[in-house]
């Protein structure tokens, strides 16, 4: 059974210009995976551009074959990587993973 995995992020910027490039930074290093992880079926990612001052700011939306290819993913090297960057830049993180 496929699994798709959203993750959400607040960026931690206070000023809108900063958060802005984090977003695009965030988006462009996750997008550059699908080159690198063979696991990744689908990847999007979306920078909120309604009500900015209520809801989160950056949206990842992946899909996998299943369970074992989302966790080989995640401890890729590449994905780490990606990972440590949007860490240094988000306060916080909220995820699901669902079949589908």
């Amino acid at each position: 059974m496929s699994i798709r995995h959203i993750v959400l992020w607040k960026l931690a910027a206070d000023d809108a210009d900063t958060r802005a490039l984090h977003a695009e930074q965030i988006a462009e290093k996750l997008l550059a995976l699908r080159e690198v992880v063979s696991e990744i079926n689908h990847i999007e990612v979306g920078r909120n551009t309604v009500n900015p001052q209520s809801n989160w700011d950056v949206a990842l939306v992946s899909e996998f074959a299943d369970a074992a290819a989302l966790e080989r993913y995640q401890v890729h090297p590449a994905h780490q990587e990606v990972a440590a960057f949007v860490r240094s830049v988000v306060a916080e993180r909220s995820c699901v993973d669902y079949p589908f």
